[in-house]
């Protein structure tokens, strides 16, 4: 349409009726003047330059509204989709592990090895080895305190959460920060049992990203009862203890079944750091942090202020053989003793039923310890073992070094030391002697002997005279010793060895009669074993029988036998016997006299004293100690017949506390000493006094060989009696002319 048509049109619609009057016709232009341009100008000026400010401002704010939202749309776009992701992926793992973990009752017990629980002679348990498992029970058969108790210093809201607890992980986070480092975790139980059970303690990323959604698929699987049951069941409780129920027996000596509050915390404490809190290593720890979870129990309504106060009150205390503690290097040596298969490899829980008896145990103990205490110089690194049997061989107690743990694991000086035996070898010799025809009363001369340029000579180079193989043994006489060995037959003494139970290898040559060869002490204290057995071989042995947790039929079992081989006939036995009770009565050992009680022993000394050794026996128990230092230090003052002689006397009293005065089974040789060997013989000055007998022994020679025999006595005597000295790592006493070599 042109534009004369629109105005007709215009001018046609005006006259139609009822149309609006048209507008009044513009006036004349103004003329134009030069005045009225600014002003218009002006206005037209500022109108225009707002418009161009307000323009400005919008495009800005659109500008950033526009970046704003496309950043929302893309963190949204690729934020829904990583989520989408993670949810799907979470989903699949969740769906994996929910399709992948077995039943609940197959995790109750995940150990790889099995565990041996050892029995003494009263039948009651006295030490563990292996992973210790008490047997599977379920959350609602253990006490309920212990359920409390675990789940108040753990997981408060174990029972409301799936698996994860939010709220529970805040506040871990929020206690973090405000320490400034790792200080509290946030997982929950069911984190707990999934790390336990399937993955590891490594503290990661990647482990924590299976952990939470294995957790999610353990509450999809199992009910709570069942995720508690495994962790029970699974979790370390300290001392090689896995799950309540072994560390209930363990620690209390008791099920889980049955214990208290105030045990139930202790065993719930146990949780932050089995190790640090074990009762066994620090009892008062292990009870103020179980005054820590009784508060839990109490603030989260598991216990009535009443019930708190009184576990308070009365902590957890250890079963008597948790707080002896005592076995431990008995133990040691049975699960070394007996078959790899039942003991160190075994993959079931084996129960072993043994001689071990818990009170001569603590009377070894008791012996070493108050020696040590008055007699050795307060930081000494002097060590002792002590081993005590039955004249069967049955090993009652076992002492590997002083301060003993109990716990074991420690090296044991008793039977895994090799050391050189001294002169308490002689009795081999002298019992092969007699195998071979000699006598007691056989007379002999003590003279210096010379073999391929080898000169053996007595303690302080002392020389005896004429004497009898009785009291050449009393004395501890090297030259006679090795005399007899050599007339014997080196082969028939090596042979006596073997047959008395020694396992090491002698040493080569005639100084085998002086001790120079190695053994153990246990291996010694069997030979002793020996002539107290009236000479039927005795080997030293600790398990009576070995039998399968659940099982009543024992898979093997020992017993002593009187029908074994003979090392030497019972008149040699006895013979012999009687020669050895002259060495406390008279000789070197009066040190080890038992006021009464009959006894017959042998001290042993090596080259410089590096080894000091006492072993004897009397009707009832045979007992050996062994001195020295770990380094082979060489012993200050200190002989056999000094402080292993002490130490041995005072584990016999206590050992025979209570019991019957019994005879050995001995033949008492002639012109043997008067006194019994149980009576303590006055011996002037702490034992130094010459051997009384010694007069009587020189019976061809008369009265002047009686004299000649004083004289020598009296001019060898030098030396007065005993005395300590607290300036060297054991006692010093001076030297004693009766003192073994």
């Amino acid at each position: 349409m042109t534009t004369a048509q629109r105005r007709a049109a215009q001018r046609k619609a005006e006259r139609q009726p009822g149309a609006p009057a048209p507008a009044a016709k513009r006036a004349p232009a103004t003329p134009k003047t030069a005045t009225p341009k600014p002003a218009k100008a002006a206005r037209a000026a500022k109108p225009r330059r707002e418009r161009a400010s307000g323009g400005r401002m919008g495009w800005l704010d659109r500008a950033v509204r526009s970046t704003l939202l496309f950043v929302a749309r893309w963190t949204w776009l690729v934020g829904s989709r990583i989520a989408l992701g993670v949810a799907l992926v979470v989903a699949v793992s969740v769906g994996w592990y929910y399709f992948a973990l077995p039943a609940a009752s197959d995790l109750l017990d995940g150990r790889e090895r099995g565990s041996v629980t050892l029995i003494d002679e009263a039948g009651e348990v006295f030490a563990w080895r292996g992973d210790q498992f008490g047997g599977a029970l379920r959350a609602g058969e253990m006490s309920p305190h212990l359920v409390h108790g675990v789940v108040a210093a753990e997981d408060r809201r174990y029972y409301s959460h799936f698996g994860i607890d939010p709220l529970g992980l805040a506040r871990a986070m929020a206690v973090n920060i405000r320490a400034g480092g790792l200080v509290q975790g946030g997982s929950t139980l069911t984190q707990q049992t999934a790390k336990n059970v399937f993955l590891t303690n490594e503290r990661s990323l990647e482990r924590k990203l299976k952990e939470l959604p294995m957790a999610l698929a353990m509450e999809l699987k199992y009910t709570k009862e069942e995720i508690l049951s495994i962790y029970l069941n699974r979790v370390y409780l300290g001392a090689g203890a896995y799950g309540f129920e072994a560390a209930a027996q363990r620690y209390f000596g008791k099920s889980a079944r049955e214990v208290n509050p105030a045990e139930a915390a202790m065993l719930a404490g146990l949780l932050k750091a089995p190790s640090r809190y074990a009762p066994t290593n620090d009892l008062g720890a292990a009870q103020n942090r179980a005054t820590v979870i009784v508060g839990l129990m109490e603030e989260q309504d598991y216990l009535t202020e009443a019930e708190a106060e009184y576990a308070r009150a009365h902590p957890a205390e250890l079963s008597q053989a948790a707080s002896d503690r005592a076995g431990g290097a008995f133990a040691d040596w049975v699960m070394e003793a007996g078959p790899a298969w039942l003991t160190r490899d075994t993959t079931e829980d084996v129960r072993i039923r043994t001689t071990f008896d818990r009170r001569a145990q603590l009377a070894a103990e008791a012996a070493v310890r108050s020696v040590f205490e008055e007699n050795v110089k307060e930081g000494s690194d002097a060590q002792a073992a002590v081993v005590v049997m039955t004249p069967d061989g049955a090993v009652r107690a076992i002492v590997g070094g002083r301060n003993p743990t109990g716990l074991g694991g420690q090296f044991n000086r008793a039977t895994q030391a090799l050391r050189q035996t001294g002169s308490a070898f002689k009795p081999v010799v002298f019992a092969a002697a007699l195998e071979a025809g000699a006598s007691p009363n056989d007379i002999v001369r003590d003279e210096p002997i010379t073999i391929k340029g080898w000169t053996p000579s007595n303690y302080n180079d002392e020389r005896f005279g004429r004497m009898t193989l009785t009291q050449a043994l009393a004395r501890s006489v090297n030259t006679i010793a090795v005399r007899t060995a050599v007339e014997t037959g080196l082969p028939k003494v090596r042979q006596m060895a073997a047959d008395m139970g020694m396992t090491a290898e002698l040493a080569p040559g005639p100084a085998i009669a002086l001790g120079t060869s190695e053994a153990t002490l246990l291996d010694m204290t069997g030979v002793y074993a020996t002539i107290a057995h009236g000479g039927l071989k005795t080997e030293p042995w600790g398990i009576r029988s070995v039998t399968l947790r659940g099982e009543n039929t024992p898979l093997m079992t020992h017993a002593p036998d009187d029908r074994g081989p003979r090392a030497m006939s019972a008149q040699t036995a006895r013979r012999l016997t009687g020669m050895m009770e002259e060495v406390i009565r008279s000789g070197t050992g009066r040190r080890a006299q038992l006021d009464g009680r009959e006894a017959a022993g042998k001290t042993g000394t090596t080259q410089a004293a590096r080894d000091a050794w006492f072993i004897g026996f009397t009707a009832d128990y045979v007992v050996g100690v062994w001195m020295g230092y770990d380094d082979n230090t060489p012993l200050t003052g200190v002989t056999g017949g000094g402080l292993p002689a002490e130490i041995w006397r005072r584990a016999m009293l206590g050992l025979h506390e209570g019991m019957p005065l019994r005879e050995l089974d001995s033949e008492r040789p002639s012109g043997a000493s008067d006194a019994p060997s149980g009576e303590r013989i006055a011996s002037g000055n702490g034992g130094s006094r010459r051997n009384g007998a010694r007069d009587v022994v020189e019976s061809g020679l008369g009265a002047v060989g009686s004299f000649i025999a004083g004289v020598v006595d009296s001019l060898s005597s030098g030396g007065g009696g005993g005395g300590r000295s607290r300036d060297s790592g054991a006692e010093s006493w001076n030297k004693n002319p009766n003192a073994d070599r």
